[in-house]
């Protein structure tokens, strides 16, 4: 599967495309709502960089108790109920008068919940297509999340000027509701990949198969750690401009659709082993310049630049389902997903707190200098041949 008509002509990619589409973009307009709404009410950098990214942190909680789950449940009905929880989540957050505590209170619910939809769509993707066909679809929903989060940021932006954020939270809800309708009459009825009962230990026993092997570990370690380190710098985008934050967003959000785009489309087999290390990178290297606080117009071109390095993501995922069994695949890439986040939620807490002790420019300095640091500790696992093929055993059916 090398081209987007072959991709696209694949039973159930497009109902499972635009169920995707519409959950980034009900993430996407109502994070930047309760982001903006949280910084108005207690004018915090560290709390408004926690509304729109510290929910990730709830994904560990989600990843330790119901990731194995991903594998036990009809597709279909999961994602439909999932999206359907997001959707009264956000309506809840828009009720006024409702204090800090409870908004929070609900963002860590959703969160637990939002590791489980992780690892029940990507499981569903790797099912609906071939395994040559795995990394051109991945790309093309991060391409549609990139559209997505462009549009979504600039349209988020313009509703909180507009209907307020309380009014564009309920926009968000609307999305959310959109994509559990979609993927309940447009996806079909498939059985579970794996049987036996989803449960803690379940979920506990395929967590530890998972980071027994070596490889493994440093892909996830490649995944998680310089991505959320980088999403920390972009949770400072409110504070360093609060005016046009939602440029800075829609100028990474443009970055990450080239990058992409650049590698599920373009680049060659032989060289994706190889250009995993010099994207995380790109990821990170632009924002060391923070440190002069650039003008609007170079800081945008500067997220633009570092948001191409994203595309690493899709080239160290593709290493982690060649090292991974079929019956694996949905609480891999659901780990990875819960994974990621909850780093990004890290990260957006750090570079809060530092933004805090000193100035949101000065913390995106330094929060990517550690990026970096982080990556050149990883480049030895993550150099081309150094994984080695040990995919895991089969997991235990019931528990």
């Amino acid at each position: 599967m090398h081209t987007y008509r072959e991709l696209f002509r694949a039973p159930e990619f497009t109902p499972l495309f635009l169920t995707s589409t519409f959950q980034v973009a009900g993430q996407t307009v109502s994070g930047l709502a309760l982001g903006t709404l949280i910084y108005t009410s207690t004018g915090s950098p560290l709390l408004s960089s926690l509304a729109m990214f510290g929910p990730s942190l709830a994904q560990l909680l989600g990843a330790a108790t119901l990731l194995s789950a991903a594998d036990r449940l009809r597709p279909r009905a999961a994602m439909s109920v999932l999206l359907l929880t997001f959707a009264l989540g956000t309506a809840v957050q828009a009720v006024p008068g409702l204090p800090v505590a409870a908004s929070f209170s609900v963002l860590l619910v959703l969160g637990v919940f939002a590791s489980l939809a992780g690892g029940v769509r990507y499981g569903l993707l790797n099912e609906v297509l071939r395994k040559d066909g795995y990394l051109l679809g991945r790309s093309v929903l991060n391409m549609s999340n990139g559209v997505m989060q462009i549009c979504g940021y600039a349209l988020g932006g313009v509703l909180v000027a507009v209907l307020s954020a309380r009014g564009t939270l309920l926009i968000g809800a609307v999305l959310y509701l959109t994509g559990a309708a979609v993927a309940r009459l447009g996806l079909g009825e498939r059985p579970p990949r794996a049987t036996g009962r989803p449960s803690v230990a379940q979920t506990w026993r395929n967590n530890a198969l998972l980071w027994s092997s070596p490889s493994r570990r440093f892909v996830y370690l490649g995944l998680w750690v310089p991505n959320g380190l980088v999403v920390g710098c972009e949770s400072l985008f409110v504070p360093f401009a609060p005016r046009e934050a939602g440029l800075l967003f829609t100028c990474g959000a443009a970055g990450m659709l080239a990058g992409d785009t650049a590698v599920g489309r373009f680049v060659p087999p032989r060289w994706r082993k190889r250009l995993a290390v010099p994207m995380l990178v790109l990821l990170a290297s632009p924002y060391l310049l923070f440190v002069l606080r650039p003008s609007l117009p170079l800081a945008a071109g500067l997220v633009m630049l570092a948001s191409v390095g994203f595309g690493a993501s899709l080239l160290l995922q593709e290493r982690l389902m060649e090292l991974t069994p079929e019956e694996l695949s949905g609480h891999a890439l659901g780990l990875h997903a819960s994974g990621m986040l909850a780093l990004q939620g890290v990260g957006a807490a750090l570079a809060g707190v530092v933004a805090e002790l000193t100035s949101p420019a000065t913390a995106m300095t330094l929060i990517a200098a550690l990026s970096l640091t982080v990556t050149a500790a990883l480049s030895i696992g993550l150099r081309p041949g150094a994984a080695r093929q040990d995919r895991a055993p089969g997991t235990a059916g019931a528990d």
